[in-house]
């Protein structure tokens, strides 16, 4: 299950993990103007782990998800 919302600055979608036991917790994706973060929470350390990824680095990794395995120089007119 997921959900989207739309924020002043950012779309953040949220992805509930369902299903067979361990689950583990949401995974939050907030997409900004200049950047897309990443969010999960860790309950062993009671933090949130963060990753953010670069526009350019998401265009990279949307790309990767139809290629086979190798390695890839993505030609870019976007910046």
């Amino acid at each position: 299950m997921f959900s989207i919302e739309h924020e002043f600055d950012s779309t953040v979608v949220t992805l509930v993990d369902e299903g067979e036991s361990p689950l583990q917790e949401d995974v939050i994706v907030n997409g900004f103007e200049e950047c897309i973060t990443v969010e999960q929470y860790d309950p062993r350390t009671d933090r949130v782990n963060r990753i953010t990824f670069s526009m350019s680095q998401m265009r990279d990794l949307a790309a990767s998800l139809s290629l086979p395995e190798g390695v890839y120089s993505r030609a870019d007119t976007q910046g």
